[in-house]
């Protein structure tokens, strides 16, 4: 096969994805409630935790920085914190508690009843992933999954949950990014409807 065709192939699986979203009335619908959540929090004082492995933890961290720096406008910084990005904490964690430990042990730490946790798992099944879950509940926190289109134990854990229609790791990932960008725009849009 030629790498043309490759590539465009892959861009055609993607799209298909990302057209079967767009055209999910639940999905979209939870996704709408999701940001509604998010933003009460955040007007009330309160902050977003974000966890995930490998690339769900690159998600994590992006949408944190687009949160507390900026997205499309100018405007003051809102309070997201990706638990994938402090070395010393995974290391002495995962030593001293095991890597499933990783995410809930600061959860317990950073999280507030009435925070919100955005826990990302292509397979529904991360062990520390679960943990923070299961942390957060004990917290009184909003427990929002991002995972694909097979059922995993999280999905007991989660006030809401994001489900990709795929079981491709690489098109629910693209998903989980598409849906990450479009909660950023809602969240500052209705926090911020005066900036241009």
């Amino acid at each position: 096969m030629e790498l043309a065709d490759h590539m465009a192939g892959q861009l055609a699986r993607s799209a298909r994805v990302l057209e079967a979203m767009a055209g999910d009335a639940a999905l979209c619908a939870t996704a709408a409630r999701v940001a509604e959540v998010t933003v009460a929090a955040l007007q009330g004082g309160r902050k977003l935790l974000l966890c995930g492995n490998g690339g769900s933890a690159a998600d994590a961290q992006h949408w944190a920085a687009e949160l507390v720096g900026r997205f499309l406008h100018d405007r003051p910084p809102l309070p997201a914190i990706a638990l994938t990005t402090d070395s010393s904490a995974l290391t002495c964690i995962g030593n001293d508690y095991g890597f499933d430990q990783v995410f809930s042990r600061q959860v317990a730490a950073l999280g507030q009843g009435g925070d919100v946790l955005f826990a990302l798992s292509t397979s529904g099944n991360s062990a520390n992933v679960l943990a923070a879950l299961e942390a957060a509940r004990a917290r009184r926190m909003v427990c929002v999954g991002f995972t694909g289109a097979r059922e995993g134990r999280m999905d007991a854990l989660c006030d809401h949950l994001l489900r990709v229609p795929s079981t491709e790791t690489a098109r629910i990932q693209e998903g989980h990014e598409a849906l990450g960008h479009a909660l950023c725009a809602a969240i500052e849009a209705a926090i911020f409807p005066a900036v241009p």
